[in-house]
């Protein structure tokens, strides 16, 4: 049997108060040869998130006794377990909040299984260290030193904490310093969907990521209707 990360057997936990919903993706996860607990309000998903061990929580905005925007600011001040949250709004400000909250992803409700799990296995390949031997392990650019296969950045020696996405948007960049990677290429490879103009999700990541790397010059820059480019060059001292 294939166990990589992305097939093995994943227990996730859906914090939603519709009890319907919350059956018919129990199901259709135990088809999909997985598990979903489900907790029915903020408090309770929120306990649960803490005290057992998910692969990743699924977590609506609309809940009993604690909104889902407090559960998940509550869970990032001692977890960083993936979390995608869920929403029957479709106010930008809404999908903003929950990702400037520390969210990794979202979907709007009503929603199709098979998006959620491609979602949650996108999400959880982020986690994943690249394959040994992989080439520019550790790049350095002046203060800069992203360790890849530790999934580790420094900056001027301070260790920069950094969400699974926020990591690999930085080294899909610094893979290529000075080129542009297109919107369209980030997009697809790291939030498993296509480029939409009206999806603001990736800016607020590079805008995250720009505010923890940046101090009075700037190292990721936007190329209006493009992409991005990594403007530091690679230090090729000793």
């Amino acid at each position: 049997m294939n166990t990589s990360p992305t097939q093995k057997q994943l227990r996730i936990l859906l914090v939603d108060d519709d009890a319907e919903l919350a059956g018919m993706m129990t199901e259709y996860f135990a088809r999909s040869g997985h598990r979903l607990d489900c907790a029915y309000n903020g408090r309770d998903g929120l306990v649960r998130a803490l005290e057992e061990h998910y692969d990743a929580v699924v977590l609506d905005v609309m809940l009993p006794t604690i909104n889902g925007f407090s559960v998940l600011q509550r869970l990032r001040q001692r977890s960083r377990m993936p979390v995608i949250m869920l929403t029957a709004r479709i106010r930008r400000d809404d999908v903003i909040a929950g990702l400037n909250g520390g969210a990794d992803d979202y979907l709007t409700k009503p929603f199709d299984a098979d998006e959620l799990l491609a979602r949650i296995q996108a999400v959880l390949r982020r986690t994943e260290a690249p394959a040994a031997g992989q080439d520019q392990p550790v790049r350095v650019f002046k203060e800069l030193r992203i360790d890849v296969a530790a999934r580790e950045v420094r900056s001027g020696g301070r260790l920069v904490d950094l969400t699974a996405l926020e990591f690999d948007l930085l080294e899909m960049l610094t893979r290529v310093p000075g080129r542009v990677v297109l919107r369209e290429e980030i997009t697809e490879a790291l939030l498993n969907r296509s480029n939409n103009p009206y999806d603001r999700a990736l800016d607020v990541h590079i805008s995250h990521l720009r505010s923890k790397l940046e101090s009075g010059r700037a190292l990721i820059r936007t190329i209006r209707g493009a992409g991005y480019v990594f403007t530091a060059p690679p230090d090729c001292g000793p």
